[in-house]
């Protein structure tokens, strides 16, 4: 996880294809820690590459919105929906 701390500092959207993100503790706490902005594609619409495309382009302008916020944060976005993901 030593990588989130460095995009973040780079102020980049880090986008992952982990759908358990809200499971994994560690990652959780370097994002908070760190003020990252994370997005994690979810659903079974983000499989393939294709897919996760489809879900970046369906979501194009809620996703450039959040890059313009300030971190931390991580939301898991799928075509049809986007949730906020608890960071306590």
């Amino acid at each position: 996880m030593c990588w989130i701390p460095q995009v973040a500092a780079e102020g980049w959207l880090i986008i992952t294809r982990d759908s358990r993100i809200q499971h994994h503790r560690a990652e959780i706490a370097a994002v908070r820690e760190s003020g990252a902005k994370m997005v994690a594609l979810t659903g079974d619409d983000a499989r393939t590459t294709w897919q996760q495309l489809e879900v970046i382009m369906s979501q194009w302008r809620q996703l450039e919105a959040l890059a313009a916020e300030p971190g931390p944060f991580i939301w898991r976005v799928s075509r049809t929906s986007m949730s906020r993901v608890n960071l306590d």
